[in-house]
């Protein structure tokens, strides 16, 4: 009787303990998903993927400024209309099918410069007129809640009195927030339209903007008066994986582009532009991570790059740029030749770009541009500061390689 009474609490208790563990793997399963990219039903947000090795060593422990749990989320749903009767997106792509084989003349003309055709094709990304309108509603909206969603603990998920929403970046330091702001400027004044617009506002919980969550702030300990940015947040985003004459096995991004569809061919195109924008900015947490990564992680490049997303028209979207300028100038000896790497393997330029390059560097006032056009468009430029003089002779310099870049590819592939 003993022996089938204790057989009788055993089957019980490996019943009710495969019972919990059911429930946990069920829950377990449920958040990898939420934190891997898959659909919340109902909730219109897209999570992208985290690396499916999340060990402590990669590239982000060598980092000066922590950055423990940091996802790659700056997405959600946005209210607003784009200026110029946009919607469904931040852009007024064109309609036209990109899905299909190439169809049209060569996408590259004078060897080095993406055809015409090619780029008319190329989504708006975040227009100047929307920039300008958001920036300026942004700047006046209540806050009427703050929640994670937005990357590391130290940012937040804002929600606006008008429903619209967009991330708060309160900086470890402020090494962090400057980078943000003035890489988002940067991008401005080489016409890049693909960085989200962003604002600063100076945190004041009896201040019109911040008054409704002033116990939020306080639980977050953030202090008062400090300078943070906000960028729009958006959804139905989706990551994005290097795309293969970008990795290191292959020769590069040149003329020679055989079997090409249109859609892959818009998509290098804002390629192009990301790596020269992240080596004049000197960001080394996108591709050039991924590059040193590749050290213990051979198929990282097959999975989603860090701090960049697509809209569903096409349009990349350049996220979370806060290594850019300041603290990516700090760290430059460390990453320059990786750096180096990526800009090398790039031989096709938009003119637009390549103009804007040019004239930085004719003039050689790649600063005082950067500077007036901060100033004027930032009443919050004074409190957060500038660049140092040495970061901004770096900057010039990092103008005039990518310059001299183009030069060399000119001499290699251009038409006599």
């Amino acid at each position: 009787m003993r022996v089938l009474t204790s057989n009788f609490f055993a089957l019980l208790f490996l019943g009710a303990f495969a019972g919990v563990f059911y429930v946990w793997s069920s829950l377990e399963d449920r958040l990898e998903r939420h934190k891997r990219g898959f659909t919340v039903p109902g909730g219109g947000s897209f999570y992208p993927k985290l690396p499916v090795d999340l060990s402590a060593k990669t590239f982000r422990t060598l980092l000066a400024v922590p950055a423990a749990h940091r996802t790659q989320i700056k997405v959600g749903n946005i209210s607003e209309k784009p200026a110029g009767g946009h919607h469904d997106n931040v852009n007024g792509n064109k309609t036209t099918s990109l899905a299909g084989p190439l169809e049209f003349d060569s996408p590259v003309e004078d060897g080095v410069f993406w055809s015409t055709w090619l780029e008319d094709l190329v989504p708006v990304g975040f227009p100047e007129e929307y920039a300008r309108a958001w920036r300026e509603r942004a700047r006046e909206s209540r806050v009427v809640k703050l929640e994670p969603g937005c990357g590391r603990v130290s940012n937040q998920l804002a929600t606006f009195a008008d429903g619209s929403k967009a991330c708060v970046r309160y900086g470890i330091n402020a090494d962090q927030v400057q980078g943000e702001t003035l890489t988002y400027y940067l991008a401005c004044l080489l016409g890049i339209p693909n960085v989200p617009p962003l604002v600063l506002s100076q945190l004041n919980t009896y201040s019109e903007q911040w008054g409704e969550v002033r116990t939020r702030v306080s639980a977050l300990q953030w202090s008062e008066h400090t300078v943070v940015s906000l960028t729009v947040w958006l959804s139905n985003l989706s990551g994005v994986v290097t795309p293969a004459p970008l990795r290191p096995e292959k020769s590069g991004l040149h003329r020679e582009l055989r079997n090409k569809t249109t859609e892959e061919l818009v998509e290098l195109v804002q390629w192009s532009d990301l790596i020269l924008f992240d080596y004049i900015s000197a960001n080394f947490d996108r591709l050039v991570s991924n590059l040193f990564s590749l050290q213990w992680d051979a198929r990282v490049m097959e999975r989603d790059t860090n701090n960049l997303l697509k809209a569903p028209r096409g349009d990349l979207v350049f996220i979370d740029n806060e290594a850019g300028l300041v603290h990516g100038f700090r760290v430059l000896s460390m990453w320059e030749q990786y750096h180096q790497t990526v800009l090398s393997s790039v031989c096709v330029f938009r003119k637009k770009t390549a103009q804007r390059v040019a004239e930085l560097h004719q003039r050689r006032d790649v600063r005082k541009r950067l500077l007036e056009l901060y100033r004027e468009s930032e009443p919050l430029a004074a409190k957060l500061g500038f660049l140092s003089d040495d970061h901004a002779a770096i900057l010039q310099d990092r103008i005039d390689r990518v310059y001299k870049q183009i030069l060399r590819c000119k001499e290699k592939y251009g038409k006599l």
